[in-house]
């Protein structure tokens, strides 16, 4: 099954993910890019547990994100089904499963103390770790896309649906931002990626 990962994960890393997954039971399928998601984990009908992971991910975003995908199937062999999906039992696997890959020669120099930082307790997704989210992005390959953190407020921008939205203000952790088709506001998670459209001086003034 590795051998289908060897053009999307750090080369460095290919021996312990085999081990990570060497079971009969776990099947990994790479999928085209979902907007919503890098990737996820279910239990399937049949008793087989699938991880899918997006193919347009640079390899150190793509390995991140599928430990976390083989941490929820760790957590519900060792945890059962009734644990909450980004609980206390399925952060510790996490840790547990990453932390053998955050040295030099599987991510680079520059990332590694963000990635410390970020598993000390991770969140539910890395797309929360503003900085680390950031630095991760340096790898992509160009898209034409920003990060809502970076677009300037009272700017407009539109998402992959091709709705417009104009950026406000921030709250706690997420920016306010107006559907200019139906003057709805919404909330934004402050990496989410978005296209540029117009800058514009702050709409209050």
């Amino acid at each position: 099954m590795v051998d289908v990962l060897n053009d999307f994960i750090p080369p460095a890393a290919l021996d312990q993910v085999a081990t990570l997954l060497s079971h009969d039971s776990l099947v990994v399928k790479i999928k085209q890019e979902r907007k919503t998601r890098h990737g996820d984990y279910r239990r399937l009908p049949n008793g087989k547990h699938q991880i899918t992971i997006n193919s347009n991910l640079n390899p150190f975003r793509f390995l991140i994100t599928l430990i976390h995908e083989i941490a929820h199937f760790e957590a519900y062999k060792s945890y059962g089904k009734l644990i909450k999906p980004h609980g206390s039992e399925w952060k510790s696997v996490f840790q547990h499963l990453m932390l053998p890959f955050l040295r030099p020669d599987v991510f680079p120099n520059e990332v590694l103390p963000f990635l410390a930082t970020h598993f000390k307790n991770p969140k539910a997704s890395s797309d929360s770790d503003t900085v680390l989210a950031l630095k991760l992005k340096q790898f992509d390959l160009p898209n034409g896309k920003t990060f809502i953190f970076e677009v300037p407020e009272g700017a407009v921008f539109k998402l992959y649906n091709g709705k417009l939205f104009r950026k406000g203000l921030k709250r706690r952790t997420r920016f306010e931002c107006t559907d200019m088709a139906t003057g709805r506001l919404y909330v934004f998670n402050p990496n989410a990626e978005v296209e540029l459209l117009i800058e514009q001086n702050k709409y209050n003034e």
